[in-house]
């Protein structure tokens, strides 16, 4: 069953066609990827799903339920989490503050962050903190101030903040730009593990083929903003249309 939906969605901006038509299905408990060139409107469609921008014509569909219209918070608490391309935390804040926030977000956001006699007497947030940083290998950094992560650590606890709220689509906008191979790896990694673990749907924009044939059970190929195939990873690597125009005949 499909738990994203987009169908017929059109986008410009002045007389730039940015997507034209786009129909799209995301199936529930799959990873599918969306891959295409700088201006295939990859980055537009994502700003789609999650409120940033408005379709001109055409629907989105989360669960049945319409996300057009409504605000980025709204399409969060529906259960949609968004990873960003740059990790989005807070630097000046340690790792366990971090964790914190979406969660006491999540369940009525009254808190001070640095009224710390108040956050220790809230067990059982701290506890969720404390698990989801165990799960994300990042415990032993809870006191580290957030900036001083390595980007590959930035994005796994981005990664464990959105998961923390409990999402059951988590999209993910490039998520190993700017990483050394070895962060890319663990990244890799840690995606695998949370697709066995969790009862999620992932959903993923990625150049690095690398990341994309080895997470991906789905890949749309867009093109000039219209999806150009949708198909497995055995027959998109085959596609020759795809390999020459995307992947490069060497792939």
């Amino acid at each position: 069953m499909a738990i994203l939906k987009v169908k017929d969605v059109s986008k410009r901006f002045g007389g730039l066609k940015a997507l034209t038509d786009v129909n799209l299905s995301v199936e529930e408990n799959s990873v599918h990827a969306i891959i295409g060139p700088n201006g295939a409107g990859k980055s537009t469609l994502l700003n789609c799903l999650v409120g940033k921008l408005i379709p001109d014509t055409g629907s989105v569909l989360f669960d049945n339920q319409s996300v057009l219209g409504r605000e980025p918070y709204q399409i969060n608490q529906m259960g949609i989490s968004r990873v960003f391309q740059t990790p989005e935390i807070f630097g000046e804040l340690t790792v366990m503050e971090n964790m914190l926030i979406p969660i006491f977000a999540m369940r009525d956001g009254a808190f001070r962050m640095h009224a710390y006699e108040t956050i220790a007497n809230e067990k059982e947030v701290v506890e969720q903190a404390e698990a989801m940083l165990e799960e994300m290998n990042m415990a032993d950094k809870r006191h580290m101030h957030s900036a001083s992560l390595s980007r590959g650590d930035k994005r796994r606890l981005e990664i464990g903040m959105c998961l923390s709220q409990k999402p059951r689509l988590l999209l993910l906008d490039e998520p190993t730009a700017g990483m050394a191979r070895a962060d890319t790896n663990n990244t890799i990694d840690l995606l695998k593990q949370i697709k066995d673990e969790r009862d999620i749907t992932i959903a993923i924009i990625e150049h690095d083929m690398h990341v994309v044939f080895s997470l991906a059970e789905r890949i749309t190929v867009l093109a000039q903003g219209t999806p150009l195939v949708e198909d497995t990873p055995e027959n998109i690597r085959g596609n020759p249309k795809v390999r020459e125009a995307y992947l490069g005949e060497a792939a």
